[in-house]
């Protein structure tokens, strides 16, 4: 899709999409609002600022809408709109050992319990086992610390999406 046909789409379409990107409802009104693009630079940029001026509450509204990291069951299920991301940027994890998946379970877990939310990283050419090695060496960090992290996994995440999107 060229950034001038995303300019054309309904308000309804337009929405539809960029939640595939991120899950933050302010975020997808915000970029909304700042219809139409000049181009595929200008939408980046609007996504990047758009992201920057998010509260904690946004950043877990879009943590909520990704599949934990190896999860393939719930990436079938709950997150189906947004399946076709997920699944290749997780696409190594269909291939790892019981070991890194059982690893990514527990590491997923103990996460989740001690942060508040599910573990986020750009899975994007990262093994199973890089994935897992993050997971772990990101477990110490504060929870103020992380959740800028996982913001930061967010946006990148995002970019790659809608890089995708105007593919």
């Amino acid at each position: 899709m060229t950034i001038n046909e995303f300019n054309k789409l309904n308000p309804e379409k337009a929405r539809e999409l960029l939640f595939s990107c991120c899950g933050s409802t302010a975020w997808v009104n915000e970029m909304l609002a700042r219809r139409p693009f000049e181009n595929a630079e200008n939408l980046m940029n609007a996504a990047g600022a758009c992201w920057e001026n998010r509260s904690e509450t946004d950043f877990l509204e879009a943590f909520s809408h990704h599949p934990k990291i190896g999860d393939i069951s719930s990436l079938r299920e709950k997150f189906a709109s947004t399946a076709h991301f997920a699944s290749g940027e997780q696409g190594s994890v269909a291939s790892a050992s019981e070991e890194i998946l059982q690893g990514l379970a527990r590491g997923n877990a103990d996460y989740e319990q001690k942060f508040g939310f599910i573990f986020i990283v750009c899975a994007t050419g990262k093994s199973a086992s890089e994935m897992l090695e993050l997971l772990e060496k990101r477990l110490p960090n504060s929870r103020e610390e992380e959740l800028l992290i996982a913001a930061g996994e967010q946006a990148k995440i995002t970019r790659i999406r809608l890089e995708k999107l105007l593919a």
